[in-house]
């Protein structure tokens, strides 16, 4: 087992865990964010990049994308219908917490559905609240919830959008250490989600 792989193993446990319309079971409300939008770092997803993925999406200043391993299979991190491919690290900019970023195969499920299920592989959510969101040509879906650890007890804030393409579905999740953490990141997942592209847009 390596080093690198434990360690993603215990974060994903501690970490893991935009305005539209939005539905919370019958209830309806309103997926809100009043984070402005991170200064843009790079462009990754792109084949010369840290992260080659079916989307390509400008990262936050001083942020560190990594490709994450998945050819060891004991290793792979899958949660609904995607698997952990990229990991991109808010500490060089001084926040506790990651951006991340899951892959599919291509299916018949819509954005929303890759969401739901996305949601329903984390154990410990409550409070969705589900909306819809265009960038660039691409049709979204994004959800905010209310995480409980078991291992920390307690209860924060947490995101993730996804989108479908030709090579399959793209979730980016954005967790943090704590609420506070989350907040203070949430300008980079505002970036992300304003220049999302199809990588063969760019």
């Amino acid at each position: 087992m390596s080093r690198r792989a434990v360690c993603a193993a215990v974060l994903v446990a501690l970490v893991t865990g935009c305005s539209a319309e939005a539905e919370d079971g019958d209830a309806k409300g309103a997926v809100k964010s009043d984070a402005e939008v991170a200064e843009s770092g790079r462009t990754i997803g792109g084949k010369s990049s840290a992260c080659e993925l079916p989307v390509t999406f400008d990262i936050a200043e001083d942020w560190k994308a990594e490709a994450v391993d998945t050819s060891d299979p004991d290793f792979v991190m899958r949660q609904g219908p995607v698997t952990l491919v990229c990991e991109i690290d808010a500490k060089p900019a001084g926040n506790i917490g990651f951006l991340r970023a899951w892959t599919g195969k291509p299916g018949d499920t819509d954005a929303r559905g890759v969401l739901e299920s996305f949601v329903a592989g984390q154990d410990g959510v409550s409070k969705e609240k589900y909306g819809s969101f265009t960038a660039n040509g691409l049709d979204g879906a994004e959800v905010t919830y209310t995480y409980t650890s078991e291992l920390l007890d307690e209860a924060k804030q947490e995101r993730a959008l996804a989108v479908t393409t030709n090579e399959g579905p793209v979730v980016l999740h954005l967790g943090g250490l704590d609420s506070g953490e989350h907040r203070a990141m949430l300008p980079a997942l505002e970036l992300a989600r304003k220049t999302l592209h199809t990588s063969r847009a760019e």
